[in-house]
């Protein structure tokens, strides 16, 4: 306030001694315009007498040459001049002065250079005979005048903007001192100046209101906070210029932002265009809704406007973590589609096999063949049925299990009893490596896990190869590593293999058989033994499937 107030002292004061200077100025100088115009006309008059009398003989012998004098005869034609040779000058008949003097008798013209810094003024008169008589002379313009006077005035100005500024100092410093001392925790008692004292009283009524206020808003605050901040979704309000009012620690993990974006434009947290699209769609007074990707996430946000009147003053925008839920459907969706292809396959073969066998157009010497083909694809059928049943049963997770303790190297030894027959018949050779060992487990999910690994090992093996498994064990864990010299599995499908109905090569997978469910089930009956897998794999060089278990269940 204190510079404020000397700031203003101080523009009035240049205010006013600038007009001044100004002032003065223009006087002195329209001052000395009509003194010299007063001196051309009192000379001219002064000269008509002489040249009357004398001709131009009178004015040769004037010596004053601080005027100039031309003499213009009634054509225009210059007789005399004393400073320059009339025979040399040009016409004169268009000059504003000798038009003005034949008309009126006299006239005035003023001309300025712009080179010289200076003003001319003319002054003709017309004699008796018709000829004009013309006295001129040269006035600083202003800025000529400015500029001589520049330094006395810079000085003098210098000297009056000093005292000016000690003067608007002192007293700016008085009038704000009573005001920098007002108390205004109480300022009922303050004692100032008379013209404060409505001010004093209307922020002491403030001051209770707003404490009232605020302690209200805090306790509102307080409220919405513990709301807020135990939501799951994330919670985000905006105004209508998109800058953040406030938003739950939820909407900050959603976005992976590590610092508070408070006070910012929402855009700061996406700059996408459909994110963008939805903030503009909202702030225009509609509902809005969409998907976000946001780290490998699927983020539902719901936004809605803040309406107050006709005029839409921001948003409530809600984020909802739906990826969980997206991925369940598209299994769903995924695996519905699946096994309704899967199961259209065999059926199809089996009735297309059957239509053939009715309609009598397969010799009795083949009917054994086609009957040989459709019990392989009804075996397919029902093997596909039987997967399809274990892992919806595995998915509903509502089946009860039985645990007990079980010789994992027995159940490792069954697995390749039963698929001895399938393994001589690939020319693939199998061997165990270890020790009994035993753990708590549900056996037939343990049975079905090491049975389809190695099932698979043996399927997409090559001739004369080998399926392995090493058994180890410590304190705590039991590790079971299935390992082939197959085909292996390129690096960009190791990631996908454990997917329902998912196969490296489909038309492979045909000839040897298989529903695809196969590895679904080991990962799903895996997990449910609280157990973890890990699968290694190099393309022509064969794979690794690593099962953990922990020896002793745990609820």
């Amino acid at each position: 306030m204190t510079k404020k107030i000397f700031k203003s002292i101080m523009f009035v004061c240049a205010l006013v001694l600038t007009v001044g200077l100004a002032a003065v100025m223009g006087i002195l100088y329209s001052n000395f315009d009509g003194q010299m115009r007063k001196e051309l006309s009192k000379e001219a008059a002064y000269l008509a007498y002489g040249v009357e009398q004398q001709g131009t003989d009178y004015l040769k012998n004037v010596k004053d040459k601080s005027s100039r004098i031309t003499y213009i005869n009634k054509d225009g034609t210059v007789l005399f001049d004393n400073k320059a040779d009339a025979d040399e000058m040009q016409n004169h008949k268009n000059r504003t002065e000798f038009q003005k003097a034949e008309k009126y008798g006299a006239g005035e013209c003023s001309r300025y250079s712009d080179t010289l810094s200076e003003k001319t003024i003319y002054y003709a008169l017309r004699l008796k005979d018709g000829t004009v008589l013309r006295v001129s002379g040269t006035q600083d313009s202003v800025l000529a005048l400015v500029e001589n006077l520049l330094l006395p005035l810079c000085g003098l100005l210098f000297l009056m903007l000093i005292l000016s500024g000690i003067m608007a100092s002192v007293i700016s410093k008085r009038i704000v001192k009573p005001v920098n001392e007002l108390d205004l925790e109480h300022p009922e008692e303050n004692k100032i100046y008379e013209e404060l004292s409505p001010l004093l009283g209307k922020i002491h009524k403030q001051n209770r209101q707003i404490q009232k206020q605020l302690e209200l808003a805090k306790q509102q605050q307080e409220e919405f906070s513990l709301i807020t901040e135990n939501m799951q979704e994330g919670l985000i309000v905006i105004d209508r210029y998109t800058m953040i009012l406030s938003a739950n620690s939820s909407a900050w993990n959603l976005f992976r932002v590590d610092k508070v974006c408070q006070g910012e434009s929402v855009y700061c947290l996406d700059r996408a265009e459909d994110f963008r699209h939805a903030i503009e769609q909202v702030l225009s007074g509609e509902h809005a809704e969409l998907i976000l990707k946001l780290n490998g996430s699927d983020i539902q946000l719901i936004a809605n406007p803040v309406v107050r009147g006709q005029r839409t003053e921001g948003a409530v925008i809600l984020l909802v973590n739906v990826t969980e839920k997206l991925e369940r459907e598209n299994l769903r969706r995924e695996f519905s589609a699946n096994v309704s292809h899967e199961l259209k396959t065999p059926l199809t073969s089996i009735s297309g096999f059957a239509e053939i066998m009715q309609g009598g157009l397969v010799k009795c010497e083949d009917i054994p063949k086609f009957a040989g083909r459709i019990y392989k694809e009804s075996q397919r059928l029902l093997q596909l049925v039987e997967d399809v049943i274990q892992i919806s049963q595995l998915d509903e997770e509502k089946t009860s299990y039985t645990w007990e303790l079980v010789d994992v190297y027995q159940v490792c030894k069954n697995a390749f009893e039963s698929l001895k027959e399938k393994a001589q018949s690939m020319n693939v050779h199998l061997y165990i490596c270890g020790d009994s060992m035993k753990m708590e487990a549900v056996r037939t999910l343990l049975e079905e896990a090491v049975y389809n690994v190695c099932d698979n090992a043996i399927k997409y093996n090559r001739n004369d190869g080998s399926v392995s498994i090493f058994l180890t064990q410590t304190a705590h864990e039991i590790q079971i590593v299935v390992k082939d010299t197959g085909v292996g599995i390129p690096k960009e499908d190791q990631d996908r293999v454990f997917e329902r109905f998912y196969r490296v090569d489909k038309s492979h997978s045909k000839e040897i058989g298989g529903t695809g469910l196969g590895l679904s089930i080991v990962k799903h009956a895996v997990s449910t033994l609280n157990g973890s897998i890990v699968l290694r794999s190099e393309e022509g060089s064969g794979t690794e499937i690593t099962m953990k278990f922990l020896k002793v269940h745990k609820e």
